[in-house]
């Protein structure tokens, strides 16, 4: 088939609507699609469309639907499609009732949607290439956050929790990601200012964001909304802990029963959970086995059959059609 996939995200920017985009694309050449990657779509002969972000991208998905609607239309939903825009946005809402099919990237999402639209909904989880393990620095602990400095990150709350770290304490933060705005920027730069234990590099090539991580004690994600992180999917298939905020889309990555979860925005609690991960051995050890367990879910093969299988199910209801 011919398959355009339409993202928001300008293509300078590492975003993670293009870096799914950019994996998708892949993974469908792969299995003998072709596939084009467009902001928006123009109108060009397409036997389907996948599009990112039901909000963002709802021009394109009502152009879609309205020129050629036997034609299978995919909407992947995003996080703040699903824990904001949904709920108040008629856009995104109507993307919903265009879609043939919807995508979620974690079990929990599927809680946020209208329950008749559960049964066109696939659970497909973001995948990330496992790399070899990089030796940890000896002279600190070292903590990774990743991810665009935006308000939906929360993005200086690990900043925020090493103010109430004792002196003793070797935890360093080293926070990776491109400030989205100057405000941003200007309040990274006062953060390594005030906090020496803090730093912030911009943003990298994503090669060194990965080797960075791989030698992290473990890693913070203090988003207030996600729609399933693939840097938690980096995390885990690297074999490095995830301190997370006990928000839907975190859990539906790393599970119900995960241990390493603190409250959205509560820098007290991080710093505890921070400071527990750093003098307990066995609390380190016991997040490695918890995210071991959610290693399968996060492997390219079972993303690639998760992208079969959805094509399946529409090939099943359209036969004519794909």
């Amino acid at each position: 088939m011919n398959i355009v996939i339409v993202t928001p995200a300008a293509a300078p920017t590492l975003s993670g609507n293009l870096n799914t985009a950019q994996r998708w694309a892949r993974l469908l050449k792969h299995i003998g699609h072709q596939v084009e990657i467009e902001s928006e779509w123009d109108g060009a002969p397409a036997d389907l469309m996948i599009a990112l972000h039901a909000g963002k991208s709802y021009g394109s998905i009502q152009r879609f639907a309205t020129l050629v609607p036997r034609r299978p239309l995919i909407v992947c939903l995003t996080g703040t499609d699903l824990y904001r825009d949904l709920r108040t946005d008629s856009s995104a809402q109507n993307s919903l009732e265009l879609a043939t099919r919807l995508v979620v990237l974690q079990e929990m999402a599927l809680k946020e949607l209208p329950a008749d639209m559960r049964h066109k909904t696939h659970v497909i989880y973001q995948s990330a290439k496992p790399i070899p393990p990089v030796a940890p620095l000896k002279s600190q602990f070292e903590i990774s956050v990743i991810g665009h400095l935006r308000e939906e990150k929360d993005p200086f709350r690990c900043a925020m929790a090493l103010r109430y770290l004792p002196p003793t304490s070797r935890i360093r933060v080293c926070h990776m990601g491109r400030a989205m705005s100057a405000e941003m920027n200007d309040q990274a730069r006062q953060w390594m200012a005030r906090e020496p234990r803090y730093r912030w590099t911009g943003e990298i090539q994503h090669r060194e964001v990965r080797r960075r991580l791989a030698r992290s004690r473990a890693m913070v994600i203090s988003s207030l909304m996600e729609g399933g992180a693939n840097v938690i999917s980096e995390a885990l298939v690297t074999n490095v802990p995830v301190i997370a905020s006990r928000v839907p889309g975190n859990i539906g990555m790393l599970g119900e029963k995960y241990n390493g979860y603190f409250t959205a925005g509560d820098e007290r609690e991080l710093a505890a959970l921070l400071l527990w991960l750093e003098s307990n051995h066995d609390f380190r050890t016991a997040l490695k086995n918890q995210c071991r367990k959610r290693v399968p879910l996060v492997l390219e093969k079972c993303e690639s059959k998760g992208l079969e299988a959805l094509l399946a199910d529409i090939k099943r209801q359209r036969p004519g059609q794909a």
